[in-house]
């Protein structure tokens, strides 16, 4: 529109030299003309303005992406860090829970291996360790942090006759058969009225881990509620001691 206007021959000289310009020179080489020099800077402050807005639009479009593949269950790539996992328990039936074969023989009290946590989700994950079948494996050795909560829903005469809940965290060193670490034994009554009773049980210890080393959770019951994420949940870190 400025070009149809009267006045604008110089300008439009200014542009044609511009576009003549060799890649890569500097505005100096304009210095012979003030007008043009200050048109190229103007057009230089636009096409800045510009880029940087578009810079920003592409970073926030990113980070929004990033969000939702983490709230789909896509987790980032891993970074390097100390060996860390929280696993979750996931919201199904428990039913075929501790008939695996591969956890050998355990206690009457703690019969039962909870062998499907989740793993890569918003409430989850593993970092430098592994994941498989109710296991974590430790990949590298150190004094780790082992803990775990379970949450008992015991339900219609489960309740009256006050049974006893136990939670056990077992260690199994390569080759051999699963030891003892940790359990957590709670003896409850409800009332005959109520619909259901709720307890949690809850145990972390310190303890010295080999790599090949694999740990995994054990229960008295699978009368467990498995549809809350921040419930039932089972999990190790290194610390530097």
């Amino acid at each position: 529109l400025k070009s149809q206007t009267p006045g604008s021959a110089e300008e439009l000289r200014c542009l044609q030299m511009l576009n003549q310009q060799p890649e890569g020179s500097s505005l100096e080489e304009l210095s012979s003309s003030q007008g043009c020099l200050k048109l190229a800077s103007t057009i230089k402050t636009y096409v800045a303005t510009v880029t940087e807005n578009m810079i920003r639009k592409s970073a926030v479009k990113e980070a929004w992406q990033s969000y939702f593949n983490t709230s789909e269950g896509q987790l980032p790539p891993k970074i390097a860090g100390k060996p860390s996992a929280h696993l979750t328990l996931r919201p199904q039936s428990l039913a075929q829970d501790g008939r695996s074969q591969r956890f050998g023989n355990l206690s009457q009290s703690c019969r039962h291996a909870i062998t499907h946590w989740g793993h890569s989700s918003l409430h989850s994950h593993v970092q430098n360790m592994t994941y498989r079948a109710g296991r974590l494996r430790v990949e590298q050795p150190g004094k780790y942090y082992v803990y775990s909560q379970i949450y008992f829903r015991y339900r219609g005469a489960a309740r009256d006759s006050g049974p006893q809940l136990v939670q056990c965290i077992q260690w199994q060193p390569a080759h051999s058969p699963p030891v003892l670490l940790l359990k957590g034994v709670g003896t409850k009554c409800w009332a005959p009225e109520a619909d259901y009773g709720l307890h949690a049980l809850y145990q972390g210890g310190l303890f010295e881990l080999k790599a090949g080393d694999e740990l995994f959770v054990s229960v008295s019951s699978l009368a467990i509620d498995s549809n809350d994420a921040a419930a039932s949940y089972f999990g190790a870190f290194r610390l530097d001691l």
